[in-house]
């Protein structure tokens, strides 16, 4: 058993912890969480480091907006992940500065957008499709986020930014902030000879660290 207020409680503060560390501007960015009876969502133009409980969305197994502020505009986002990826307990989506800039340049690999660099990224976000450029609320997106959801449990968002699913709240925060310290390394170190880990030990820690 789910305990709403202790979720409620949980996603206000790690949003405003991300908030506070300049994780995801203004009033970008939204959250969600799986509840027995339905979702809690992010409002609607809220900003992450000032979200109270009480004033969290919340929707009904169907989608169906029941209490709270109105959820944000993404919510179909969300859905779709939840659709597709069975297990999923929480959707984290930030515009973080240095995998937003990932998003909108031309070399990026939309296959595998980040190279393996470190054990721990490969652990917690493993391969990072990326989904072609959709204008804001165009429910083109959705389809295309079943679509990577159903073998990733992450994505990057072209010109938009990143998506990350995971088994709690807390994991998918965590995996949210090592994929943008790993898009932080990747611009650090452009232009610069690099040893990324090989094809071998990137299967090796797949195999270990299923995600």
């Amino acid at each position: 058993m789910r305990d709403e207020a202790a979720l409620r409680t949980e996603l206000c503060s790690l949003a405003r912890s991300m908030f506070d560390r300049r994780l995801t501007p203004g009033s970008s960015g939204n959250i969600s969480v799986h509840l027995d009876d339905g979702w809690l969502m992010t409002p609607t133009g809220s900003m992450l480091g000032e979200l109270e409980p009480d004033r969290l969305a919340k929707l009904a197994p169907d989608g169906i907006h029941v209490s709270g502020d109105k959820p944000t505009k993404e919510s179909f986002l969300h859905m779709a992940v939840y659709e597709v990826r069975p297990g999923t307990e929480a959707v984290v989506h930030l515009h973080s500065s240095h995998s937003v800039a990932l998003s909108v340049m031309q070399e990026t690999d939309p296959k595998n957008a980040l190279p393996p660099l470190t054990a721990y990224y490969v652990m917690r976000i493993g391969t990072l499709p990326m989904v072609p450029y959709f204008p804001p609320g165009d429910m083109g997106l959705a389809d295309a986020m079943r679509e990577v959801f159903k073998d990733h449990k992450a994505c990057l968002l072209a010109n938009h930014g990143p998506v990350v699913a995971d088994k709690s709240l807390r994991d998918a925060v965590g995996a949210m902030e090592e994929l943008e310290e790993t898009a932080k390394l990747h611009m650090m170190l452009r232009g610069i000879p690099v040893r990324p880990l090989t094809c071998e030990q990137v299967a090796e820690l797949k195999q270990r660290f299923p995600n």
